[in-house]
């Protein structure tokens, strides 16, 4: 955890050691936390160093959930996007060819810490620590997909064993029940299916020494559904990657299906409102 994410966890900590609600106003928040599929752009330091120099995505041409979900018309308040291109569900240093110290990825626990100080507002009087958010959407992180994803060189890396993939599932867990702590709804998507994808092709166009294999990917995929459905029963489930088609790059979606990501997202918070 670097400095200013600490100082930011312990203002927000003293803060709502106070009364702490979320509003219920039609203009409040979307947060999005997450790696590539949230967000395009690597992230860059104080000191202007980025991991592979601060690339987006398609070299700025690729459309990113996060960028969807502003345009999108059923949305009627605005979206706070911490996320991250590249990020891992830990903080990690960035090892591509070789690591970077301070150079690198804040995980999901720290990308929402800083979300939430973007909506915190507090009331002068009372104390009274009030979010202007609803709700979190929480995107696929890359954890376990390749060898690029552990903080330490690619040599040094191996495939997730099942308690490794339960470990990073751990963490999206964590990350919901903080936000249902805090009267927050968590949102998370179905990974895409493998034959939507090519990862073999991304592995090989990013110089990554492996990718997860199809046997592999499919029991995360399927135990990375069942747990958030089984352990997180306040939070939203979605398949919004159904008729997935990766852009080229055999990993990321391309800009119909990000934008039919969005609008089912949309809907289904809508419908969620609603309910209650």
């Amino acid at each position: 955890m670097n400095q200013l994410t600490r100082v930011l966890a312990g203002t927000l900590l003293a803060l709502f050691g106070s009364t702490v609600g979320a509003v219920t106003s039609d203009e409040s928040a979307l947060l999005v936390i997450g790696a590539s599929y949230a967000n395009g752009n690597m992230p860059f330091n104080d000191q202007g160093e980025a991991p592979l120099d601060g690339i987006s995505i398609g070299y700025g041409g690729y459309l990113s959930l996060g960028q969807a979900l502003v345009r999108e018309p059923l949305l009627s308040g605005l979206v706070v996007n911490e996320a991250q291109a590249g990020a891992t569900t830990f903080s990690r240093t960035a090892c591509n060819p070789q690591c970077q110290m301070g150079v690198g990825w804040l995980g999901y626990d720290e990308q929402f810490t800083r979300a939430l100080a973007r909506v915190s507002v507090v009331d002068p009087v009372t104390g009274e620590v009030t979010l202007n958010a609803r709700y979190l959407l929480v995107t696929f992180a890359n954890d376990c997909l390749h060898a690029d994803a552990f903080g330490v060189p690619q040599s040094a890396t191996q495939p997730c064993s099942l308690a490794e993939v339960d470990a990073f599932i751990d963490r999206l867990i964590a990350v919901g029940q903080r936000a249902l702590a805090l009267g927050i709804t968590p949102v998370y998507g179905v990974m895409p299916r493998w034959e939507d994808m090519d990862l073999p092709l991304s592995g090989e166009l990013f110089g990554i020494s492996w990718m997860v294999d199809e046997a592999s990917y499919d029991v995360l995929r399927a135990r990375h559904r069942a747990r958030l459905q089984a352990e997180l029963p306040g939070a939203l489930v979605l398949d919004y990657w159904s008729d997935f088609n990766h852009g080229g790059d055999g990993i990321h979606p391309d800009r119909r299906s990000v934008l039919r990501a969005a609008r089912r997202i949309a809907v289904a918070l809508l419908l969620n409102d609603k309910r209650h």
